[in-house]
């Protein structure tokens, strides 16, 4: 193997950049030609491909975003479109892939292997966190903090205003990002789409903590199966019927996807980034280098799309536990 790309797909997240730092300067180290597609499947279609070098990834391990661009790609989910993109690969002379994205990526990249047989490994990114063969994708630690700063200044002024405060953080249908925030938080509640949502419970509750707490925190992932934030919000807000009380919604959104990466976010990013270049230089394809236990290791693509990443249970107690 002479020549390889890298690319990143779907959603940005922050560490996205260095992630490409480290296959570029992996794959130079290494003896490799290098490429950069930009704007992920969709250039790869249309030939946004160029030749990268060391410095062309100079100056990017803190930002934010993704120097290569990102976009959705409706033509590479057809065949034609997978074929067009191949023989661009090809006409380069790339022989490998690095794929930097979540489960849309992986799944794009596995059915281009089937079809073409050119290598792919992919990489984490994702502020998610749902994506299976990892402890922690790129991103994650980087939005969670994000998320927690916001909280933070939150409560303040539900604390000030007696209020009660419904959170509303990303994560699809993973409860990853509200989990840890809520923690890191003191959130009273946090509600996520991997455990069903009881409202009477929670308006108990609240009428408890009454008696000793005058403002509340509700970390609210937007995939709960009891609807987003403000749909909950109107929900206990009947249940309670209480004139006095203010209840109000707080939606983070796309905050959360961008910022400086932390260091936790660049060390994950960067050792991902190295694996996989190492990783298609030992044969491997179809696999997600991700980060176990400290270790490395290389997830089928199969496995990284079709199974669950669970929560960690102890984290759920935890909210119980000290939420009182």
């Amino acid at each position: 193997m002479k020549k390889i790309a890298v690319f990143t797909s779907g959603g940005d997240s922050p560490g996205m950049n260095a992630c490409v730092r480290a296959v570029v300067r992996t794959a130079i180290f290494k003896g490799l030609d290098v490429y950069g597609i930009y704007r992920g499947y969709e250039g790869m279609i249309e030939n946004d491909i160029k030749r990268m070098y060391t410095y062309s990834v100079s100056n990017i391990v803190q930002r934010g975003g993704t120097i290569l661009k990102s976009a959705r790609s409706t033509e590479f989910r057809t065949p034609e479109g997978r074929k067009k993109a191949y023989e661009n690969l090809k006409a380069h002379g790339i022989e490998g892939l690095v794929a930097i994205g979540g489960d849309g990526t992986f799944t794009g990249a596995k059915i281009f292997h089937e079809e073409f047989g050119i290598p792919v490994v992919g990489c984490p990114g994702t502020i998610d966190n749902d994506i299976y063969g990892t402890d922690y994708t790129i991103g994650f630690d980087t939005a969670v903090n994000t998320a927690l700063d916001a909280i933070d200044k939150i409560r303040d002024t539900a604390a000030a205003h007696d209020r009660i405060f419904f959170i509303e953080v990303m994560g699809r249908d993973a409860g990853f990002i509200a989990v840890e925030s809520g923690i890191g938080s003191g959130a009273e509640f946090v509600m996520v789409p991997e455990t069903a949502t009881d409202l009477d419970a929670v308006v108990l509750s609240l009428k408890n903590l009454r008696k000793t707490k005058t403002s509340s925190i509700i970390v609210v992932a937007e995939g709960d199966d009891e609807g987003n934030a403000e749909v909950i919000m109107n929900k206990v807000k009947e249940k309670i019927k209480d004139k006095k009380k203010e209840f109000k919604v707080t939606t983070l959104g796309h905050i959360q996807r961008g910022g400086n990466p932390t260091a936790r976010d660049r060390v994950l990013a960067s050792r991902c980034g190295m694996a996989a270049v190492e990783g298609l230089l030992e044969g491997k394809f179809a696999c997600m280098a991700g980060i176990m236990n400290q270790e490395v290791v290389y997830t089928p693509f199969g496995d990284c799309i079709g199974k669950e990443k669970p929560l960690i249970q102890d984290h759920l107690k935890l909210i119980e536990y000290l939420s009182i």
